[in-house]
């Protein structure tokens, strides 16, 4: 026990330390755009933010993950608020909790073995695209100055160059302060994340959402409420894989998606908004040294102590300079080895990762681009796996006899072809379909193997079925029709 808490604690502190105060600076721009996105006050986004990353900290699967208010999640909120209001979305951010805690407990967090290596690529690349598009607004507005590039780049050259020198601090860290304290002593006209919004300088409290306990509410709240917990789900099990890839660890998925739902309970009971994991925060954090849940837990601890009782300080923070670290996490989260892989690959792995691509950039939906990368590659590894079928046949000597020998997978997208390798006209008194090397997986397989046996029966040639494994007998048994003649009309449709 000890041991486990020095491990997923105590191993880094250090590195853990200064990796959440970075994420914590990074975390204030986002969440009052986040909550501007939404169309609430900048506080629910910023109460958020804390509460999640405190409570996932404790509760989470996933060590160093940073979730918090998510651009993904505030686009789906902005209809709820512009018609019902701040207390109905409180609400609906407790409920995608609880939906969400379900989903931990019937192990959806499993599913992640359905998605493809490719659709993560894909999504990966997607969210690099969408945090670099998301900080042309602070470098392409009306009455934009020179120096905004000249804080950029500079804050970049910082961001890169410093580690060569030394890397007892984060380097982004030190491209907050310096471009801070440069702007403040020029006292340049320069946008600050105080022109974001007005920062909370009050602590969060506890309260109810102050809405009618009934059916209607129930009904209003939620199909917002599932769409939140699927797409909160989507980017936080991504986002950990990920994570496992960037740290060569293992995160436990099941107990992400129930740590995911406490802490969106927590976040609509004090306020803040529902929130998921973030992976350009997270991204952020590995790269600064940051590994285990106290990295997690800072990031929250100190966002709150900024915000609440540094305030002006972090006001004057210049735009640029979180500019420059998130170009930073845009160009390190773009999975670069994809574009030379593009002419290695086959072209439906290529297909898979960039018609994910194209979806997300182009709705801003990370689950539509998910949907989209599954069902290409479900669609994919069905044709490849329906090729790899054959059926080989021999004559008996005396030729009134013929052994078919099946060999692969039989299922909807294979029946047809299966059906098409015999032949019913050839004269014999007995055919042998030999399925030692033969799986059939669904009930279209079954009816395909139905329809072949009453053919041949029908022309008066008996049939042996031989060799069907344990899996596929049990399926054969329960569903087949040739052995039950009263169903055999019925399957040849009368004829």
């Amino acid at each position: 026990m000890i041991d486990s808490i020095k491990k997923n604690w105590f191993s880094n502190v250090r590195g853990d330390t200064l990796a959440g105060i970075v994420v914590a600076l990074a975390l204030i721009p986002e969440a009052i755009a986040f909550s501007i996105i939404a169309g609430v006050d900048p506080k629910v986004g910023l109460y958020a933010s804390f509460c999640i990353a405190v409570v996932i900290a404790f509760t989470g699967g996933r060590p160093g993950m940073i979730s918090a208010a998510t651009g993904a999640m505030a686009l789906l909120m902005v209809t709820l608020v512009k018609e019902h209001g701040l207390e109905y979305l409180l609400a609906a951010t407790i409920l995608t909790g609880i939906l969400q805690i379900i989903a931990g407990y019937i192990k959806l967090g499993g599913l992640m073995r359905f998605v493809s290596r490719s659709v993560v690529v894909g999504f990966v690349n997607a969210l690099a695209i969408l945090i670099f598009m998301a900080q042309l607004p602070e470098l392409f507005y009306e009455g934009v100055t020179w120096y905004v590039y000249a804080f950029t780049l500079g804050g970049l050259a910082i961001i890169y160059l410093l580690p060569m020198v030394t890397k007892a601090v984060p380097s982004p860290l030190i491209t907050i302060v310096v471009l801070t304290v440069l702007a403040m002593v020029l006292n340049l006209d320069i946008r600050t994340v105080g022109d974001m919004g007005e920062l909370p300088d009050t602590l969060p409290v506890f309260l109810l959402p102050d809405i009618p306990l009934n059916l209607e509410t129930l009904w209003i709240i939620l199909p917002y409420s599932l769409s939140l917990a699927v797409v909160g789900l989507l980017e936080s099990l991504m986002t950990a894989t990920i994570v496992d890839d960037l740290t060569d660890t293992k995160s436990d998925k099941d107990r992400e998606c129930k740590g995911q739902g406490i802490s969106n309970i927590a976040s609509g009971f004090m306020g803040g908004m529902a929130g998921c994991a973030m992976i350009g925060q997270s991204v952020i954090n590995v790269k600064s040294g940051g590994r285990t849940r106290l990295s997690t837990l800072v990031a929250g601890v100190v966002l709150l102590i900024l915000v609440v009782f540094l305030g002006d300080w972090v006001a004057q923070i210049p735009m640029p300079a979180l500019v420059a670290v998130m170009i930073m996490v845009s160009i390190g989260t773009f999975n670069w080895e994809s574009l030379y892989n593009l002419k290695e690959h086959p072209l439906t792995t290529n297909i898979v990762m960039l018609s994910t691509v194209v979806v997300v950039v182009l709705t801003h939906n990370l689950a539509y681009g998910v949907l989209v990368g599954v069902l290409f590659a479900a669609i994919f590894f069905a044709r490849k796996v329906a090729q790899y079928k054959y059926v080989a046949s021999e004559l008996s000597e005396d030729g009134e006899s013929r052994r078919y020998r099946v060999v692969g997978q039989v299922f909807f997208a294979s029946a047809d072809k299966f059906i098409d390798s015999f032949d019913f006209d050839e004269a014999l008194d007995k055919v042998e379909i030999d399925l030692c090397q033969a799986h059939f997986w669904d009930i279209t397989a079954v009816s395909a193997l139905d329809k072949v046996v009453v053919k041949f029966r029908r022309n008066g040639t008996e049939v042996e079925l031989k060799g069907m494994n344990e899996a596929s007998a049990t399926i054969v048994d329960r569903y087949a029709l040739h052995d039950k003649p009263e169903a055999v009309e019925k399957l040849m449709g009368g004829h």
